[in-house]
């Protein structure tokens, strides 16, 4: 399929909700700009569902290409608080050197531990789209659902949000063609309960066709395994479907961080690798769920 969307023509559907160039925007944008050129750690914190896995695996992707460095953080345990906790920065992020942190689909809540990350000389960066409980914390927040409203659209999920910074870092930086970006947009879009209107939509329908003939090393190992070669709603639910992580019995998050490996690595081979990985536990999964069926006639 031919792909009819230019780079240019693209940034300039997506840039128009202009509220997305706000003074938070701006100061992300800076902030951001001095951890990449002085080197300073980079730790993107995000949620174990698909749209946390897709936003973190495209902030990856954007910051890695900048030569950043960069890691993430991914709970494989299912928190009973927001996932950007006092106990996560105190055991997790800080023993990974963090300059600065970027949360994707959480943290909007945090004011606690936004306070504690000021205390140990980390700044926080908060990308959200759940609406706030009462104040937010002090930092800077990206959010459509703030009560202040200074975003004029609402109804984005958390990968679609990481998709508008990800376009001013590229704007700054003078990427070209961020609109590759827009498979994995599509996978944490279709993946989520987020309403398909406006400019969620559009970037569902882009990411879609650059799905086709996707760069994404991961997208086309799980695709080809799987004999998926059409491209449409449909097989892109199926899609996540395969991808999505699963609960184990002890409450623990399976393949969350492997999924990551997937969407972001740069050796095909390797995403054949994890791709068939996936696909054999999905395997397993259906005997076990097969074998319960027939032992207990349900």
């Amino acid at each position: 399929m031919k792909n009819d969307y230019s780079c240019n023509n693209y940034l300039n559907l997506i840039d128009k909700n202009d509220s997305f160039s706000s003074t938070e925007v701006k100061k992300a944008l800076n902030r951001i700009t001095k951890a990449v050129n002085e080197r300073e750690k980079i730790v993107i914190c995000g949620s174990y569902d698909l749209d946390g896995i897709t936003s973190v695996s495209l902030l990856m992707l954007i910051l890695k290409y900048l030569n950043a460095d960069v890691e993430y953080y991914i709970p494989d345990t299912l928190e009973k608080s927001d996932i950007f906790n006092c106990n996560v920065i105190e055991n997790h992020i800080t023993l990974l050197g963090a300059s600065l942190i970027i949360t994707v689909g959480c943290g909007i809540n945090s004011v606690e531990e936004v306070e504690l990350c000021r205390n140990l000389g980390i700044d926080v960066i908060i990308t959200d789209y759940h609406k706030p409980k009462i104040n937010i914390p002090n930092t800077i927040v990206i959010n459509p659902n703030r009560k202040d409203g200074i975003y004029s659209f609402e109804n984005f999920n958390a990968v679609g949000i990481v998709y508008k910074l990800s376009c001013a870092i590229a704007e700054n930086y003078h990427m070209k063609c961020v609109e590759k970006y827009l498979d994995l947009v599509a996978i944490g879009i279709a993946s989520s309960n987020v309403p398909l209107v406006g400019e969620t939509l559009d970037m569902l329908e882009k990411g879609m066709s650059y799905m086709v003939n996707t760069n994404n090393h991961g997208i086309k190992a799980i695709t080809k395994i799987n004999n998926i070669k059409k491209i449409d709603f449909l097989t892109l639910k199926e899609i996540c479907n395969i991808v999505m992580p699963k609960v184990n019995a002890v409450g623990r998050m399976d393949d969350a961080r492997i999924v990551v490996e997937l969407f972001t690595t740069s050796d095909s081979e390797r995403a054949k690798r994890i791709a068939k990985y996936i696909n054999k536990k999905k395997e397993c999964e259906l005997k076990k769920v097969i074998f319960h069926k027939k032992t207990y006639n349900y």
